[in-house]
């Protein structure tokens, strides 16, 4: 047990000899802080781009980068034939969120520390960057929930000064702004619009939408929120 606590504690390893005790403690480490990484990852992730295969690989990559760097060591020789070895392979796989770049980052950084076994900063390190994640996730720091929508419906008559509908607009929305009106054309008297809506409580949609259908002569009520965030 003392043996156990000397190697985690970052006892320098003499001679740069890495022992078979030594690579194993790094590599059992590399793995569980990876899994760690990639728990925090899944449970903290939002969006529409989630991948399987990116949480494994987030697991894989930091036991992958303690065992190169257990076997580079101090070599500095092996070193070069890595950087050698890795500038043939290509990398074709396009990240497209800046937060899954980040975490790609911090896998390698705690393989490193684990594969050079400096068990305290890896732990220390994943321990950190657990908290940090949870705190953004849990606060939505960052997050500009403005509830943007756009609301299109059809007139049988323009819209004038005493009409009721902007009115009920005011009510559930802190501003709306016509951004195009149309004529259907084909001899109907039917106008098109389509407003922009920052909604106060999206949750009062429903409500908005009923009071919108109780007035005469509006048809093809269509409100669309915009998500809090887009990928493509």
């Amino acid at each position: 047990m003392d043996r156990f606590l000397e190697i985690l504690e970052g006892a320098p390893v003499q001679s740069g000899i890495f022992t078979p005790e030594n690579v194993l403690l790094s590599l059992l480490l590399a793995f569980v802080l990876g899994q760690v990484l990639a728990w925090v990852y899944y449970f903290t992730h939002s969006g529409l781009s989630y991948s399987k295969t990116f949480v494994q690989s987030l697991v894989m990559v930091t036991v992958v980068v303690a065992l190169i760097m257990a076997v580079i060591g101090n070599n500095i020789t092996r070193a070069f034939g890595l950087m050698g070895a890795l500038a043939i392979i290509r990398f074709r796989n396009v990240v497209k969120d800046t937060r899954d770049m980040i975490f790609i980052f911090c896998a390698l950084v705690i393989g490193m520390a684990a594969g050079t076994q400096a068990y305290i900063i890896a732990i220390m390190g994943t321990i950190l960057l657990t908290m940090v994640s949870t705190y953004l996730h849990l606060t939505g720091f960052g997050t500009h929930q403005s509830h943007n929508g756009f609301l299109r419906f059809s007139l049988k008559e323009h819209i004038g000064p005493r009409h009721p509908l902007p009115g009920i607009l005011k009510r559930f929305c802190g501003s709306f702004t016509l951004i195009s009106v149309q004529d259907s054309g084909y001899g109907s008297s039917e106008v098109e619009y389509a407003y922009q809506l920052m909604v106060k409580n999206a949750k009062k949609n429903e409500k908005m939408l009923s009071e919108l259908e109780k007035v005469e002569g509006i048809e093809n009520i269509n409100l669309t929120m915009q998500e809090v965030l887009l990928e493509v």
